[in-house]
């Protein structure tokens, strides 16, 4: 049974929408986030959204993207369209 409505407790304060995400192989609730550094971005809890971008971490991506980009990318598109995960993900997000 997919679950197309999922209710959160209702809090005034909460502008981040929830969105269904990959976590592995399984399907979890995350949030969207709205505002702050990582607008636009899904990241696993409200906070997140908010919080001081880590600079070594941001480093590190940028010099694997530089190195293994057009790799990453096709394995980022391979996922999504044969992971069952991925897939259900479609269905839910729509």
């Amino acid at each position: 049974m997919l679950l197309r409505e999922f209710y959160i407790a209702e809090d005034e304060n909460l502008s981040e929408k929830q969105v269904w995400a990959r976590s592995g192989k399984k399907v979890v609730r995350k949030y969207r986030c709205t505002m702050g550094n990582r607008k636009g971005r899904i990241v696993s809890n409200m906070s997140q959204c908010y919080a001081a971008p880590d600079v070594k971490k941001r480093m590190t991506l940028k010099r694997t993207k530089a190195r293994l980009g057009g790799r990453m990318a096709r394995k980022a598109k391979r996922t999504k369209r044969i992971n069952p995960a991925s897939r259900r993900l479609k269905i839910l997000n729509r």
